[in-house]
C-alpha cells in the first residue's frame, strides 16, 4: 500500500546525491511506490490545532544536476500523512527543538521518524552517558575549573561543543597544550551551552567507525579515516570512508544499546566507535548508508522502509 511521506530536511536541491542519506531514503521510498513531499524546517507551522507545512510534491532520480523534480508549491496538513521524516541537520538549537515539539503533536497517528520526543531528549553526545561502561572518560561542563581538572587527570583530551555536528569546533588538547583557557573564553562568548570533553583515543588514527543500526539492530559499518595531521575523521571535514566489518565489540555495543533505541522509536541511528569505545549515538540526522551500500552491497534504506511499513501495517 503506497504511503504518503513528508521529508523535513535541508534544501534537497543542493544535496550530494552520492552521499546524502536522506536522498537515498527518498529514492528507496519512491521505488517502493510511496509518494514524496518535501519541505524545509522553516516552513513548518502550527495553526489553530493543525501542524502544517508549505512545500512541494517531488520526484527524485540519481542524475547529477537533475536529481529532483518539484510539483506545484502547496500547503499540506501533516496529519494527513502516513510518515514524516525529521531529517534536517543540526545545530541542535531552539529552532530544531521547536520542530520536535510540533511534530510530536502528530505522532504516533502519523509516524515521525525518528520519534521526535526522544530525538529531543536523546541528543547524540548526551544519550551515550546512559552507557558509561561503553564510553571513554567523559565530562560535560561549562565551568573551566572542572574541565581543567579533567585535563589534569587524563592529559590528552578532545574538547568540543555539546550540540555541534560534522566535526565543527573539535579540538585536541595534548599534555603540552596551553590553549584551554583561550578556547574556553572563545566558546563561552559564542553561547551559554556546556562543552563536552573526552579522553583522547589514539585509535582514531586507524579510523572512527560509523555503525548503522535499524530499529536497534546493527546492519553494517564503514570506517572514516582522518586526513594526515587531522584529528577529526568526519566526512564533512575530509575524512576518507573505507570498507570495514563489524567486530565482536561493535556487536556487543549494539546489543547493549539496541533495546533502548528500539523502545524510544529511533529507527535509523548511526553510532561512532573509536577502538573499543562508543563516543556518540547519532539520532538527529545520521549519515553513512550510501557508503555502506557501495562497500558491502548492504541496502540499509530498504531495511529502514521494511521496518516503517511494518509499523504502518500494525
Amino acid at each position: 500500500m503506497p504511503l504518503k511521506v513528508a521529508l523535513q530536511m535541508d534544501p534537497i536541491g543542493s544535496v550530494n546525491i552520492n552521499a546524502d542519506s536522506t536522498f537515498r531514503i527518498a529514492l528507496e521510498a519512491q521505488a517502493r511506490g510511496h509518494h514524496l513531499f518535501f519541505y524545509t524546517p522553516d516552513r513548518l507551522a502550527f495553526v489553530e490545532g493543525r501542524v502544517l507545512a508549505r512545500g512541494w510534491p517531488i520526484e527524485v532520480r540519481r542524475e547529477i544536476g537533475n536529481h529532483v523534480t518539484y510539483g506545484e508549491e502547496t500547503e499540506v496538513d501533516l496529519g494527513d500523512f502516513d510518515v514524516v521524516w525529521l531529517r534536517q541537520d543540526p545545530p541542535f538549537d531552539m529552532g530544531y527543538i521547536t520542530t520536535t515539539h510540533l511534530l510530536e503533536m502528530l505522532h504516533p497517528k502519523t509516524l515521525v521518524v525518528n520519534d521526535p520526543f526522544w530525538v529531543r531528549n536523546s541528543p547524540e553526545k548526551l544519550l551515550v552517558l546512559r552507557f558509561p561502561t561503553l564510553t571513554p572518560p567523559t565530562a560535560i561542563a561549562r565551568d573551566l575549573a572542572t574541565i581543567r581538572a579533567f585535563k589534569a587527570r587524563h592529559g590528552d583530551i578532545i574538547l568540543k561543543p555539546l550540540y555541534g555536528n560534522g566535526g565543527a569546533g573539535v579540538f585536541r588538547l595534548d599534555p603540552n597544550d596551553r590553549n584551554l583557557s583561550s578556547l574556553h573564553e572563545l566558546f563561552m562568548g559564542i553561547n551559554r551551552e556546556p562543552l563536552i570533553v573526552q579522553k583522547f583515543l589514539p585509535a582514531v588514527a586507524k579510523g572512527d567507525k560509523r555503525v548503522i543500526l535499524v530499529d536497534g539492530e546493527a546492519v553494517g559499518a564503514i570506517n572514516r579515516v582522518p586526513q594526515a595531521g587531522e584529528t577529526r575523521s568526519n566526512m564533512h571535514v575530509g575524512g576518507r570512508p573505507e570498507k570495514i566489518g563489524l567486530s565482536e565489540r561493535d556487536l556487543e555495543i549494539c546489543r547493549t544499546i539496541g533495546p533502548t533505541l528500539r523502545e524510544k522509536g529511533q529507527i535509523f541511528v548511526g553510532i561512532d566507535v573509536i577502538g573499543d569505545w562508543l563516543t556518540e549515538i547519532n539520532v538527529t540526522s545520521p549519515t553513512g548508508i550510501q557508503e555502506l551500500e557501495r562497500f558491502d552491497g548492504t541496502n540499509a534504506a530498504r531495511r529502514i522502509w521494511e521496518v516503517i511499513e511494518a509499523k504502518r501495517r500494525a
